[in-house]
């Protein structure tokens, strides 16, 4: 179900598209109310515009009408420049006049930090989206329609230069009218709609998003926000944009509040707000950069580019050392510069007649800016194994002429790293107009190439592998989550996680629990020797630590003195804790140990965790994360990112690991956490031994915690 109406749509689309306009607290001075006025006034050819004060007749020249009541047509859009306990007033004087939406200025909301602000911003955000009125704001700049020139702000800053196919959100306004507009403008980067969402009392980044992706002139969606609001609804507009083809660019600053988390756990730990908000963006396709330039440098690519038909790059300068330095920025990125045939380098060097260097890069001295630079591109980018042309120069209309000829006629990327002054007046004017990407610096030049690869190959690879339907937790399983529950344990003992576990289908290793030195002794013969013993009790999770645990026992002497042994550090080590006993383990050996953990995020909801095992993940920290459910594929993605996965494939000569059992266990315990979402709280498997292939995984160490209140999460 989607979370968006065709009535907040168009809302959106009165907001953005406006034909007529009421300006609510506008004034003759030259404070926000007047400098607004004076900025519609412009657009009165096109846009029906009504200055709204009861304190004056006039207003610049026009009538002024003292209320909203009074207007001679309900207006598509309301601007509210009033002081900040009036608004709330004035939204229902817009809906009583059936206003098709509202911008509201008007500051002094939640960003005071003050309780009864936050409370009244509630209470606006409600009534929005109760009446249909729906807002952009408080404490917002503005917004404007760049195609049609029309700009709905108090801002200065109103020139958006030649409109183009990229649509900018933000919170903040005043970074939206200040450096993301003059970087804009500086770049070429054209534009569709920029809008400032200010606080997100209604209308927030992800509403907005939603509506670009039906805009047919907006081909890449560029963000800049701190936080969300509602998370699922951003995931939900992310995977639309991916199955459109419509790149999301995004800025996240801040972080997520994760809640207090029991220091038991490995998992939560290791999970902070940023690592998972990565991780998140990469597994719905949202590129996350992290600076202005970053963000519309790879947001303009993105939308000037065609679909990678390769990922090779070359690259061609008159420069030797640029092009060098060029080279190295493109391989520390990750990408690869392939090497040029015989008849790519013969057909160079017969050109560049003893000159320069055939190669890639290619150092091709003064012929960059000659009449023979066609023909070397043109060897360059027919390389099969190169998907993108990058030209490290700084050439005049001529130069610019011959790569966009180029451009026009090859299924490749063409890019440029322009190596002159930004005020050159002849070559790059050219080529920003003609929309062929411009990059200023080789380190943004190959992080752009790498987000552009990314972006294709994972779209590739969803349409390979589509996202799995959820499915609910069967009766049995619930059944056992009802009786696990019913003890009354918030943190389960290890033999009770493990069951809980095995449910879901993840393999375990073979236990059995004693109370006494004589009945561990019994169940160690059964189980077989050698045997592990550890302390069985949710109140001692660190079971080392306390000196719980015993590995290698080889005969029944031995168990029965480690269970006395175990029995007494328990109790030094915790006097209150509950003792269920000592579990007599299998001993698995010849397997690799991984983590795997699940954690709620108080956005994000579900999260798995997956990393190399044992004491030592707390150590480097070689995790990684993604949100549930995954599919295999995205298992497989996950153990690819782990470092420690070197182990699984056979590592200096070991046998390699069952990779698909442990891909397939990730999955299941994905869906796990998604059914018991409510109910459970973290989980730890630690550690997940991975057995050579063919042999599965055994879960060998578990502790899982459930949710203190019904429906937590």
């Amino acid at each position: 179900m989607s979370s968006w109406t065709q009535a907040q749509m168009a809302s959106i689309h009165k907001m953005l598209n406006p034909r007529s306009v009421a300006v609510v607290g506008a004034t003759p001075r030259m404070q926000y109310g007047g400098k607004f006025l004076k900025r519609v006034l412009n657009y009165k050819d096109r846009l029906n515009v009504y200055p709204v004060n009861p304190k004056y007749d006039e207003i610049l020249g026009e009538k002024s009408y003292p209320s909203i009541a009074d207007l001679p047509e309900a207006v598509d859009v309301a601007t509210i420049i009033v002081p900040y306990h009036a608004v709330l007033e004035t939204l229902k004087e817009c809906k009583a006049k059936g206003v098709g939406s509202a911008i509201v200025i008007s500051a002094g909301f939640s960003e005071r930090g003050e309780d009864d602000r936050r409370e009244l911003q509630e209470r606006v955000g409600a009534y929005a989206r109760e009446s249909g009125v729906r807002i952009s704001g408080p404490n917002c700049l503005g917004l404007a329609n760049v195609r049609d020139n029309v700009w709905l702000t108090s801002s200065s800053r109103v020139d958006g230069g030649t409109p183009g196919p990229v649509g900018l959100v933000c919170q903040s306004g005043a970074s939206l009218f200040g450096p993301f507009l003059a970087r804009a403008l500086d770049m070429g980067l054209g534009m569709s709609y920029v809008v400032s969402t200010g606080n997100e009392a209604d209308l927030e980044f992800a509403d907005f998003a939603r509506y670009l992706l039906d805009d047919e002139g907006t081909k890449v969606i560029a963000g800049f926000i701190e936080g969300f609001k509602n998370a699922e609804k951003f995931i939900e507009v992310a995977q639309l944009a991916q199955e459109r083809g419509k790149p999301i660019v995004l800025i996240k600053i801040g972080r997520s509040d994760l809640g207090s988390r029991a220091a038991s756990s490995h998992t939560a730990a290791l999970t902070g707000s940023d690592k998972l908000y990565d991780a998140v963006c990469r597994q719905y396709g949202v590129i996350r950069v992290q600076n202005y330039d970053e963000l519309l440098e790879t947001a303009q690519l993105l939308a000037r580019a065609k679909p990678t038909i390769a990922r090779g790059v070359a690259v061609v300068s008159h420069s030797g050392g640029v092009s060098s330095l060029t080279a190295d920025m493109i391989g520390q990125a990750g990408l690869q510069l392939p090497e040029l045939t015989d008849r790519a380098k013969d057909g160079i060097n017969a050109i560049l007649k003893g000159f320069g260097w055939a190669s890639n890069p290619a150092d091709v001295t003064g012929k960059a800016n000659s009449d023979d630079f066609p023909a070397i591109i043109r060897h360059l980018i027919d390389e099969p194994e190169v998907g993108t042309l990058v030209v490290a120069s700084a050439g005049g209309d001529p130069h610019a002429d011959q790569l966009l000829e180029l451009r026009d006629h090859t299924e490749k990327n063409v890019v440029y790293l322009w190596t002159g002054s930004r005020n050159q007046t002849t070559g790059l004017p050219k080529l920003k107009a003609a929309g062929l990407p411009v990059f200023y610096n080789p380190d943004s030049l190959a992080k752009g190439l790498r987000h552009l690869l990314d972006y294709h190959d994972f779209r590739r690879k969803r349409a390979a592998h589509p996202a799995q339907p959820d499915t609910p937790a069967t009766a049995a399983q619930l059944k056992l989550v009802d009786e696990l529950q019913a003890r009354g344990r918030i943190t389960l003992s290890e033999t009770d996680s493990k069951s809980l576990i095995a449910a879901w289908g993840v393999a375990v290793s073979r236990d059995e629990r004693a109370s006494s030195a004589q009945e561990a002794a019994q169940a160690a013969a059964r189980t077989g020797f050698p045997v592990v013993m550890k302390i069985d009790s949710a109140d001692i999770p660190h079971k080392t630590e306390a000196g719980g645990v015993r590995l290698g026992l080889r005969d029944a002497t031995e168990v029965a003195a480690a269970f006395d042994e175990i029995m007494a550090n328990a109790r030094a080590y915790s006097p209150q804790a509950r003792l269920d006993g000592v579990m007599v383990q299998e001993m698995v050996q010849g397997g690799v140990e991984t983590i795997v953990g699940v954690t709620y995020d108080a956005q994000l909801g579900p999260t798995i965790m997956f990393g190399s095992g044992g004491v030592m993940v707390e150590v480097y920290q070689d995790v990684t994360l993604r949100r549930c459910p995954i599919n295999l594929a995205e298992a497989h993605e996950m153990i690819a990112e782990v470092k420690g996965s070197k182990r699984l494939t056979g590592f200096r000569g070991s046998a390699p690991a069952d990779i698909d059992a442990l891909a397939q266990t990730l999955v299941d315990v994905s869906r796990m956490a998604v059914q018991l979402k409510g109910r459970l709280a973290e989980l730890d498997i630690n550690p997940l031994l991975v057995l050579p292939k063919g042999r599965g995984v055994k879960a060998v160490d578990a502790l899982a915690t459930f949710s203190q209140e019904e429906g937590a999460s």
